[in-house]
């Protein structure tokens, strides 16, 4: 595993002391929009990376795909007269090597990218032994396996200045967000490499410029290293996702309305207070997997009935039942009654499970019931 001063970004965050800053147009238009973009974040002050889609890959052909390598020399100028490094994304060993041959700083890999092993292989294979920064983001569909996988396949190839980049995740459910941030997801990933800087991607997963602000405010509170926004000097007019950039100057009011927290503190007062709640936490807890462990036994000598019966382990009343009282206590009690929802989701697939187990006489072979209601 890498030591915190041996990647790009890690440094990065050890000589700022503070979150790292991206920003830059969704795309690339013209020379005149990226040095106009440019200039607006170098008078910021704090942005670290100047962002800028070159090959735009969109869902469908016709819409605007970048300038390709007619761009690159634009994004040369940018570092030239503002001193900014550079990022774009790449999607084939092309443009690895159109990106190293203009000078690109660091490299980040799409969300279409990262869904697809064969292609990210290829990609880990154009970069081994060039030393170049790499950024990840994670794959469209919420898949911890395939991010990390990503990650692994560049480790591999000896590619170890790495960062992640959660930009959210595609959704068939009813959302205010361009893709859902599932923040479970990223908080997953960053168990399994505590190494590698996390960065959120608040445009892409808001969609909305009105919702840039708390996105990225609740990244920073979950301990995110860093922000990537999309910047624009005229928004509306966008060739590409117009309704997620701000200009720079709105930016800058975005960045200081931020609240940056401590991880932790020093004061006595707090230290102690923390310590006692956390130990009273741990009991809680305790009861928790206690009453769990009771209720499972429980489901497992009603399981013995039922096979004693010949009764179906599906049971639509009951479950019925059980979801509608549960949430029900949920909100008398002032808890949020949809986490109870979905935590009785869960412990109702352990009790088909058992149950399952109990009345075949045998475990299952995933472990998993994947059977609908009914207890």
């Amino acid at each position: 595993m890498p030591s915190v001063a041996e990647t790009f970004f890690t440094k990065l965050l050890a000589q700022k002391g503070q979150p790292i800053l991206i920003a830059g147009p969704c795309s690339a238009e013209t020379e005149e929009q990226v040095m106009a973009t440019a200039r607006g974040l170098q008078a910021l002050g704090n942005i670290d990376l100047f962002r800028a889609g070159i090959w735009k890959p969109r869902t469908r052909p016709g819409s605007f795909e970048g300038m390709g390598v007619a761009a690159l020399p634009w994004l040369q100028r940018v570092k030239a007269e503002t001193g900014i490094p550079t990022a774009i994304e790449v999607a084939t060993p092309r443009h690895v090597e159109e990106a190293l041959r203009h000078g690109i700083d660091v490299l980040w890999i799409g969300a279409r990218t990262t869904v697809n092993p064969f292609a990210v292989q290829e990609l880990a294979d154009a970069l081994a032994g060039t030393g170049v920064p790499v950024m990840v983001k994670n794959p469209v569909n919420p898949d911890v396996a395939l991010w990390a996988g990503a990650l692994e396949r560049l480790e591999r190839a000896g590619i170890t200045d790495l960062a992640a980049i959660h930009r959210g995740f595609s959704t068939f459910a009813p959302s205010r967000y361009r893709n859902a941030p599932t923040w479970i997801l990223p908080i997953e990933l960053k168990t399994r490499f505590p190494h590698i800087p996390l960065i959120c991607d608040p445009s892409h997963i808001g969609g909305r410029r009105d919702l840039l602000l708390p996105i990225a405010q609740k990244a920073l509170d979950l301990d995110y290293d860093g922000l990537i926004i999309e910047t624009h000097p005229d928004p509306d007019h966008a060739l590409s996702d117009a309704e997620q950039q701000v200009t720079p100057a709105r930016l800058g009011e975005i960045l200081s309305e931020l609240q940056y927290r401590y991880r932790s503190s020093n004061n006595a007062d707090y230290l102690n207070k923390a310590e006692e709640l956390r130990q009273k936490m741990d009991v809680a807890d305790r009861e928790i997997v206690e009453a769990l462990a009771r209720r499972m036994a429980l489901v497992e000598e009603l399981a013995e009935y039922k096979k004693e019966n010949n009764v179906k382990i599906l049971q639509f009343d009951r479950w019925q039942e059980i979801f509608n009282t549960r949430t029900e206590w949920a909100s008398k009690l002032n808890v949020n009654d949809k986490f109870v929802a979905e935590l009785y989701k869960l412990i109702h697939i352990e009790s088909i499970r058992k149950q399952t187990e109990v009345l075949n006489g045998r475990p299952q072979i995933d472990g998993v019931a994947h059977l609908g209601p009914g207890l």
